[in-house]
């Protein structure tokens, strides 16, 4: 019974320790998922509150690593507690597992082990990031309006435009009424500064044109 109530005394200086790296290596994660994470939700306010999840994991640890009794006690504290809070992104519960892994390794004094993973981990996101950058495509469909110029091609103005910009152009749908014609292209643009400079060539070519572009990865199916 005494090694269960027995506490060993909590070396200050490696708490401090374990709490700078943490706040350190936790603000780098905060910073990544903020500027490169794809969760729809406000991650700003949510990489806030990451750092914040580690120390506090770290002092946790930290404390109950050296009885058994608080162990305990701790299991038993968090099964009467009720989190409702619903983590709906899987995005968000990585980032949670990796800043609460860095809470226990650096709360259990296991310095060198945690900052090594946390490394190749990180080598890894930003690896797939590059590799999903330079991959990226903008698949779109090109819903475009425009009134039949009675001297110009509207119909081949509209396709040299296309054909300049974008990688590849497929026709849809074509309609023509009362001297209007209305066009229904597949397309895919290199980045997001070709389609710019797309739609500011259509609105210096065909002045009087509408258009709309429609993400197709965002359509069911």
């Amino acid at each position: 019974m005494d090694g269960l109530i027995t506490l060993e005394p909590l070396s200050v200086s490696a708490l401090i320790l374990n709490l700078l790296l943490g706040a350190l290596l936790s603000a780098g994660i905060a910073w990544y998922f903020a500027r490169f994470g794809e969760a729809l939700s406000n991650r700003v306010r949510f990489a806030r509150l990451l750092p914040v999840l580690c120390l506090t994991t770290i002092l946790t640890i930290s404390v109950v690593k050296a009885s058994l009794a608080l162990s305990l006690g701790l299991v038993g504290a968090l099964s009467i507690v009720r989190f409702r809070t619903a983590i709906k992104d899987p995005e968000e519960l990585i980032y949670l597992f990796i800043v609460i892994a860095i809470g226990i390794g650096l709360g259990a004094d296991q310095r060198m082990p945690t900052v090594v993973s946390i490394c190749v981990l990180m080598a890894l996101l930003i690896a797939s990031q590059l590799v999903a950058f330079r991959s990226q495509r903008r698949n779109l469909y090109l819903n475009i309006q425009v009134p039949e110029g009675e001297t110009t091609d509207t119909f081949g103005s509209v396709n040299d435009l296309l054909v300049k910009h974008a990688r590849f152009v497929d026709m849809k749908r074509l309609d023509r009424h009362n001297h209007t014609l209305q066009m229904t292209y597949f397309m895919q643009c290199r980045d997001q500064g070709e389609l710019t400079r797309l739609m500011d060539d259509l609105k210096d070519t065909l002045p009087e044109c509408t258009f709309s572009f429609v993400d197709q990865s965002n359509l069911p199916g």
